[in-house]
């Protein structure tokens, strides 16, 4: 396993798979000032002052590799009703597994129609990779990217100042409203 700069995304932690064994290697891997500056652009927030995760990477089946982890970040959003900076913290847990892509366990389950069948609550299909490298960074960096809130608020902010549309003025005005004040003369 080593850290390298991959250019493709701005925090990458490449793993070799032919190191890796049924015993799970524990891994912590952080991001740098110009990884977290990266970050900061691709999902477009003010800054991200913190991106770390401790992994444990281990064999899955044969081929597979599972990577489970838990994953911390501190970003800083622009409020949606101020736009002053707002801090949240991210904390969340994942496990991903890779197959190689001419793994029969890449495929999704199908019944006899040719449909897919899918459980939401179930695991994720495996995710497919080439080569003998899977980048752990960039996996940390989506779960992390994923717990994002996309409407961020200052405590204690509310939408003020609106004014509900009641749908009234969406009826198309009848043709004969003219000639209700039309007099003879």
């Amino acid at each position: 396993m080593k850290n390298n700069d991959s250019g493709e995304t701005p925090f990458s932690y490449l793993v070799k798979v032919g190191h890796i064994s049924a015993n799970p290697v524990e891994v912590h891997v952080e991001a740098d000032k110009r990884e977290l500056a990266g970050l900061a652009e691709l999902w477009d927030v003010l800054s991200v002052e913190k991106l770390e995760a401790d992994l444990k990477i281990s064999r899955w089946k044969r081929d597979g590799v599972r990577i489970k982890g838990d994953v911390r970040a501190k970003i800083v959003q622009a409020c949606v009703v101020t736009l002053e900076p707002v801090e949240s913290e991210i904390n969340e847990n994942f496990e991903h597994i890779f197959v190689p892509e001419d793994s029969k366990l890449a495929r999704a389950p199908s019944v006899d129609a040719g449909e897919m069948v899918l459980d939401p609550d179930g695991p994720d299909i495996p995710e497919t990779f080439t080569g003998d490298t899977i980048d752990a960074g960039a996996v940390v960096a989506e779960f992390a990217a994923l717990a994002i809130d996309p409407y961020p608020r200052k405590p204690g902010v509310e939408f003020d100042g609106h004014i509900e549309d009641t749908g009234e003025s969406d009826r198309k005005p009848s043709p004969f409203a003219v000639l209700k004040d039309w007099k003879k003369e």
